[in-house]
């Protein structure tokens, strides 16, 4: 049964008040924590409103956390997901990224040294690059991410990434996603990037695809770390990808 961590910080009453507050809600793993999947919902540029649970930018991901739940419990994978205070990025203040710093902190504070799986989309894609650097991040998977041809690629040093992005987005643009790929190639540990025929920004289109890639190298990052049994949720993902720098962009 899912958990839920409240927003221990002081509001910010010259924003939204007191009721913006994030919401991280955890899906134990059975048995020890081996690993932990903190998931990152999208969002807008520029937004002071609060978030709730209705919107679509955080119900999309879902999905993806209850198949990370599904596959990955059993083995030791504990899924976050967090919910952001405000729905906007908003220039300087970065408000995600202080969403997902203050739920990294929550999951070194309850367990420490365990990797942990990046997963976000859009906006929660761009923030996930953004929080790679902290230390116990091991693997990133960024859905459409909202990069600019200037988003910097320090913070994915050492990491394993994956970025997805639809051939037919129109909301953010996979033209950056790769030449994110490509800058990032050489400092992270691994890059891989994917381009999805067809798809476009909100993962309607191609949805067996988008969740087989995203499960399926979360799940095989975790496997390699921890030595947890794994093979069966990543059968999918070898058979569809090739191995890491062999060619990119993949094209499915």
């Amino acid at each position: 049964m899912a958990m839920h961590k409240p927003d221990d910080r002081e509001p910010d009453h010259g924003r939204s008040g007191p009721a913006a507050k994030a919401v991280l809600t955890v899906a134990k793993a059975t048995g020890q924590t081996r690993g932990v999947a903190l998931i990152l919902h999208g969002g807008r540029a520029d937004s002071y409103d609060p978030v709730r649970g209705r919107h679509l930018s955080p119900a999309r991901m879902l999905l993806f956390a209850q198949a990370l739940k599904n596959q990955g419990g059993r083995q030791g994978l504990a899924v976050w997901t967090l919910r952001n205070r405000y729905r906007g990025w908003n220039g300087k203040d970065k408000s995600p990224v202080q969403d997902a710093r203050w739920a990294l902190a929550h999951i070194r504070r309850d367990h420490p040294g365990v990797p942990v799986y990046l997963l976000g989309h859009s906006m929660g894609g761009l923030t996930a690059l953004s929080v790679a650097d902290d230390p116990q991040v091991n693997a990133v998977v960024a859905l459409a991410p909202w990069l600019s041809a200037g988003t910097p690629v320090e913070p994915v040093a050492g990491r394993r990434l994956l970025i997805v992005h639809g051939s037919e987005d129109r909301w953010t643009s996979p033209r950056n996603s790769l030449g994110y790929a490509r800058r990032a190639t050489g400092i992270a540990a691994s890059v891989d990037y994917v381009s999805l025929k067809g798809a476009g920004h909100f993962m309607i289109r191609r949805v067996p695809l988008w969740n087989a890639l995203t499960t399926g190298f979360i799940l095989n990052a975790f496997g390699e770390a921890t030595g947890a049994d794994v093979a069966a949720a990543t059968k999918t993902l070898h058979r569809i990808l090739p191995a890491a720098g062999t060619r990119m962009p993949v094209v499915l």
